[in-house]
């Protein structure tokens, strides 16, 4: 069979079911019979597959999620065959049939800047009414892109001071500097050529470029400096025309005259004019953009043609200049440049009839028209000369312009190597009769002053939306662009060097030579060529600026990555960004009052600069990254020709202005912080996404060299919280003492487990999640969070365990709540699985810390303005509990809050030596605490203390009766209860107190927390005493009682140690009293290692509410679970009774390391 394949319509005339049978032989690998419609080629290309479409069932499924279609395609998307795609039928909602995949994309057409917006505009409107057809774009790479960047880049530096940037900085710093700029524009149009042919680029072009390869905040960032250089382009543009205007063309408009000022008065008059010009040109100019975009774009041709003849009438005058120069003569007396408007001869006195006669020039210097008259030293001491302005291509002065000269403002325009007497002593007179500098020059000032003449590269594809092939356009005309404009600006460097005298270069405005424009004086045929298309040409691209800037607003306000500026977005019916167009004229007014053609320039050589600057970084990182979306078309580029555009641009902004530099770098980066923090989220692909998982793998790589030093350890926190039914956090607490914690920065993950399989509780899962992160933001917990779901709560929490974090950046520390009313029968599994987690984490070398009373701890809002965070070091962690009181006191809860440790001295210990050690040990640490050392002697084990280690062994005996209902195995408890305390008020009433209560209800809440020590001891009469337990029941007068009679009996334990006041008679029957001594046999059964356990728990606990009742937090060391599993259960009673009391304890585990260093 042949592998040639042919797509065509289906015949009218034919029928379904023929199509059907031709199409399941198809399928089935049969050839398809004759007059299928795969006739005509047979002969030379053998049998050819044609594949039909078919109808739909008429179901109606989703359109293409991946590409905005137009309504044919939605239509057709619709249409799936219900037969032959059955495979595929249940995944046709999410998963396009690839017709209609294709269709869409063949009736793509590009979107604006704000393109989601758009979109949902256009689906509004379909809805309502039929949607227009769109117009396809037409333009190629000639007038769509070439010209564009030819009118936007040719400018008023041009035509107003490369005459003077040639005479100052001499042909070859000149040269230099038109290289280095247009080298940068080259390198950035490789740049931008790659990431515009790196896919389709809708309308907007540069700021759609930056915002989508480097992310919203960098987007919104580079997006504005570049709206602000386009702004602050079209005041430059302003300022050029009227310059033009009021020099040039019509001198006699001044509003503030300048004739007969001088100096500085001279100069604020000129500014004045320009800025009271400059703001009616602006008004006239958004009015004009106001009324309607089409007038300027129709106007653009126009313009357009102004600058192409303006450079044709000079290269025209240069090659006349080699046959017939033309005649602009400058008057020089001795070697400075004298203003010629003041004299119509260049010579002290003329011969006439009536003899020697003086001119104009001599009144200007002498005081009086006579011979003998007092004239200036410096004129009676040289004389006048007169030099041709333009000598001509062939005269050979390029010598003498090839190295600049720079001058201080004030300072005389002098005609270099020519002989002058001059006295250095004499004091300047007559200043206003000379051509002077009007600015001090330097060399970084040029390049700030001519980058502007530069930029413009980006015209193209700002109109990627109106091109026929964007991807071809782009590249091809914008770098045709820059190399043409390169040509000619850097020839005319050489040819204005080689055609113009020196002085007459440096003349700025063309005082010397009737204040003509120095650049018309070499134009042909006249110099009202250059002055008119000049200004035609910088009012074009004044209203190209305004046009364009307030688009470029309105897209970044509909991307709605600025919150401040959405406003901007708003615009008029016909699409005009009104509001945009307003904030555009205010800032340009700005450009326009600081009335300084050269010091506008630098302002927005900046903003372009940081704009060329990210467009080489954004394709030098899809580069390096090697994005898989990164395919470019344009293949001619290199991330090292990224590198080295972004470097000049860099280096370029600090050798224009520094300060300037500096200001932009802060505008951008207060932009980039303002859109972290307060901007809409935004997922473009972008690459600095691309580069931060490069950077945390190679992070992480380097994390799983090895373990980190000592000094670098922090709490690298898993907490551990459980959800109730709604999948709502039940500890929230959890959270503000994790954000307490985090001082020490590092990992968060905050960790659920669910019940269940993953695939029955997905939607459970997520819920979960969500409210994780809800509690986190709310709480301002950095971090991650995770849900398990397995089979059982247990292995859920293992898993958490095991799996959380990756490589080198997984947590050493859990912290996890300790459960609550885990005595309750039903709640038996919760304990378990506590002791359990103890287990693994110290299996797995985590440390682990255990808050009890979770409820009690303080929220992030409050503030404990003082009080005292305990300490009790009983052994040695690695430093776990000196390192947690210093991170909470870095938290502004528990600032104030002042660290107390105390350790525990044995009998044979110095307490006073150990106070010492530890005092040096804390001033090592640089830990500021106060140190105690608490004796705890040797004593006898009290029968207290042996009775409270039956009643826990009998418990845990009772909950192994497994074979019991659970009613049957409380009343079997609270048996066994009744009949231990009688026993223990009998025997020990030294360390029992008998209350007598009447009873009451307590709160639901107050029963949560009341201890299981304080039980009604009202024996029901017809629960059966267990065999194993000797049992003591109460009398029958007890057990008659009414019930509004009845008496609560509790006891409870003296944390200091002093023997409880008995209470009034009655709290126990006299017939039930046996001798102490028939208690003897059920002591010695004991388990000797639980009473140890128990005296000691005890003891701590006696010494700890003695020392610390009133400290806002306790910490101490967590003893580790028994190794056989069958004593559980009493581990979790001695931690009860070893925190008993304590309002906030804060239990914690070391992970077997060290974590806190004497060493810097």
């Amino acid at each position: 069979m042949s592998q040639r394949f042919t797509v065509c319509k289906s015949d009218g005339n034919r029928r379904p079911s023929d199509i059907q049978g031709e199409v399941n032989q198809l399928f089935e690998g049969d050839e398809p019979p004759s007059g299928s419609g795969a006739e005509g080629d047979d002969d030379a290309a053998g049998a050819e597959v044609v594949v039909v479409v078919l109808k739909g069932d008429g179901n109606p499924k989703e359109s293409s999620p991946f590409i905005n279609s137009s309504d044919a395609a939605a239509e057709k998307s619709q249409q799936y065959d219900g037969k032959n795609m059955a495979l595929f039928e249940e995944e046709m909602d999410t998963s396009p049939m690839v017709s209609s995949l294709l269709s869409s994309l063949a009736n793509y057409s590009n979107l604006p800047q704000g393109s989601k917006e758009h979109e949902e505009a256009e689906n509004n409107e379909a809805e309502s009414s039929r949607k227009k057809p769109v117009k396809a774009p037409q333009l190629g790479t000639l007038m769509g892109v070439y010209l564009p960047c030819i009118q936007n880049i040719f400018g008023v530096i041009l035509f107003l001071r490369m005459t003077w940037l040639v005479g100052i900085g001499g042909v070859v710093g000149c040269f230099v500097i038109v290289f280095m700029c247009c080298t940068t524009t080259m390198l950035t149009a490789i740049s931008m050529s790659a990431i515009a042919t790196n896919g389709v680029v809708p309308a907007g072009g540069s700021y759609y470029m930056i915002s989508r390869s480097l992310g919203p905040e960098f987007g919104g960032a580079v997006g504005i400096c570049f709206y602000l250089g386009t702004t602050f382009a079209g005041a430059m543009y302003i300022l050029g025309a009227i310059e033009l205007l009021l020099i040039y063309i019509c001198p006699k408009a001044a509003i503030f005259p300048l004739e007969g000022l001088e100096g500085a008065e001279a100069e604020a008059a000129l500014l004045n004019n320009m800025r009271v010009y400059g703001t009616l040109l602006l008004t006239s100019m958004a009015t004009v953009v106001f009324v309607g975009v089409k007038y300027v774009n129709k106007l653009a041709l126009v313009f357009l043609a102004c600058v192409i003849l303006s450079i044709l009438a000079v290269y025209a005058g240069v090659i006349i200049t080699g046959v017939d120069a033309p005649d602009f003569p400058v008057c020089l007396l001795g070697n400075r440049t004298l203003i010629s408007k003041n004299f119509d001869v260049c010579a002290k006195t003329i011969e006439s009839a009536n003899g020697t006669v003086t001119t104009q020039l001599w009144r200007m210097f002498c005081d009086t028209p006579f011979l003998n008259a007092t004239c200036d030293k410096y004129f009676t001491s040289n004389n006048v000369t007169q030099i041709q302005g333009i000598p001509g291509i062939t005269s050979g002065i390029l010598a003498e312009n090839l190295f600049g000269t720079y001058y201080e403002k004030g300072d005389l325009i002098a005609r270099t190597k020519m002989e002058t007497v001059e006295d250095p002593d004499d004091p300047l007179t007559n200043a206003n009769r000379y051509v002077l500098a009007d600015i001090a020059s330097f060399f970084t000032l040029l390049v700030g002053i001519y980058f502007p003449s530069v930029t413009g590269i980006m015209a193209g594809s700002n109109r990627s939306g109106d091109l026929r092939d964007a991807q071809k356009s782009i590249p091809i005309g914008t770098i045709a662009a820059i190399t043409t404009t390169s040509f000619v600006y850097m020839s005319s460097v050489i040819l204005f060097g080689a055609c113009i005298e020196g002085v007459v270069l440096r003349d700025k405005f063309g005082e010397g030579v009737h204040g003509n424009l120095v650049i018309g004086t070499l134009a042909w045929p006249s110099p009202w060529v250059i002055v008119i298309g000049s200004f035609f040409s910088t009012c074009g691209a004044g209203l190209q600026s305004l046009t364009g800037a307030p688009r470029l607003m309105q897209a970044i306000a509909k991307d709605g990555i600025v919150p401040a500026l959405r406003i901007f977005g708003h615009a008029k019916a016909n699409g005009e960004p009104t509001w945009s167009l307003l904030l555009t004229a205010c800032i340009c007014e700005i450009g326009i009052l600081i009335a300084s053609l050269d010091a506008v320039a630098p302002i927005l050589s900046m903003f372009f600069l940081m704009c060329y600057m990210f467009v080489n970084l954004a394709c030098a990182l899809q580069t390096l990254l090697r994005t898989p979306n990164w395919r470019p078309r344009f293949k001619f580029y290199h991330w090292a020709l990224s590198f080295l555009g972004m470097s000049l641009c860099l280096t370029l902004m600090f050798i224009c202005s520094w300060y300037y530099a500096i200001v932009a770098m802060v505008i951008a980066g207060s932009i980039y912080k303002y859109i972290e923090f307060a901007g809409a989220e935004k997922e473009w692909g972008d690459g600095i996404r691309g580069l931060s998982l490069s950077a945390a793998r190679y992070a992480l790589m380097r994390l799983e060299e090895g373990p980190p030093h000592t000094k670098n350890w922090r709490p690298q926190l898993l907490t551990l919280v459980s959800t109730d039914a709604e999948q709502n956090v039940e500890q929230p607490r959890l959270l503000s003492l994790t954000n307490q914690l985090k001082a020490g920065k590092g990992l968060t993950i905050v960790g659920t487990a669910l019940e269940g399989t993953f695939l029955v509780n997905h939607e459970q899962s997520q819920r979960a999640e969500q409210a994780l992160r809800k509690l986190m933001e709310t709480e301002k917990v950095k971090g991650f969070c995770q849900v398990t779901v397995s089979s059982n709560l247990r292995d859920a929490t293992s898993h958490l365990l095991q799996a959380s974090g990756l490589g080198g950046l997984k947590h050493n520390a859990v912290l996890v709540s300790w459960p609550r009313n885990w005595r309750q029968g039903d709640e038996h599994q919760t304990w378990r699985n506590f002791v359990e987690l103890v287990r693994e984490t110290t299996a797995a070398d985590l440390a682990l810390l255990v808050p009890k009373n979770i409820a009690a701890f303080p929220s992030n809002g409050e503030r404990f303005t003082e009080g005292h965070i305990d300490v009790w070091w009983i052994v040695h962690d690695g430093g776990m509990l000196m390192l947690l009181p210093f991170l909470l006191r870095q938290h502004k809860v528990w600032r104030k809050c002042k660290m107390r440790i105390f350790t525990v001295a044995q009998l044979d210990d110095n307490s006073i030596q150990m106070k010492k050690d530890l005092t040096t040990f804390l001033y090592h640490l640089r830990i500021d605490a106060m140190v105690e050392v608490v004796e705890m002697h040797d004593s006898d084990i009290s029968a207290y203390t042996y009775e409270k280690t039956l009643v826990m062994e009998q418990r845990s005996q009772m909950l192994k009766q497994i074979n019991l209902s659970k009613t049957e195995r409380e009343r079997e408890i609270q048996s066994i209860t009744d009949s231990s305390r009688g026993s223990i008020r009998r025997k020990n009433p030294a360390a029992v107190t008998t209350q007598l209560s009447v009873t009451e209800d307590p709160p639901a809440a107050s029963k949560e927390e009341k201890p299981e020590e304080e039980v009604q001891l009202i024996h029901d009469s017809t629960t059966p005493a267990s065999p194993d337990t000797p049992a003591t029941l109460l009398t029958p007068t007890e057990g008659a009682q009414s019930p509004g009679e009845q008496v609560q009996m509790t006891w409870t334990e003296k944390c200091d140690g002093e023997p409880a006041k008995p209470k009034p008679a009655g709290a126990a029957a006299p017939e039930g009293i046996k001798d102490f001594f028939n208690m003897k046999p059920e002591w010695e059964n004991l388990n000797q290692f639980n009473v140890r356990r128990m005296h000691t728990a005890l003891r701590l606990n006696e010494v700890i509410i003695k020392k610390s009742s009133e400290a806002k937090l306790v910490l101490l060391n967590m003893p580790g679970p028994p190794k056989n599993r069958t004593g559980d259960e009493n581990y979790m009673e001695f931690l009860e009774v070893l925190t008993d009391g304590l309002n906030r304890v804060l239990l914690v585990r070391g992970g077997g390391r060290e974590v806190i260093t004497i060493y810097s």
